[in-house]
């Protein structure tokens, strides 16, 4: 019986070690949508300092 313990022990780990990378790898599109935004507005702003100091 202690055998099948031990057997069923590095079974379960490898088991929840599964199931851990299976969600760590899951595709997560929704927020990259708001960062592509963020990085829009970013530039954005960029452009109008690059333009204003030009004109100084």
């Amino acid at each position: 019986m202690a055998a099948l313990a031990w057997l069923l022990i590095p079974v379960a780990a490898a088991l929840i070690a599964a199931l851990w990378a299976s969600w760590a790898a899951r595709n997560r599109r929704i927020g990259d949508v708001a960062e592509l935004a963020g990085y829009a507005r970013f530039r954005e702003a960029m452009e109008r300092s690059r333009s204003g100091s030009d004109a100084a």
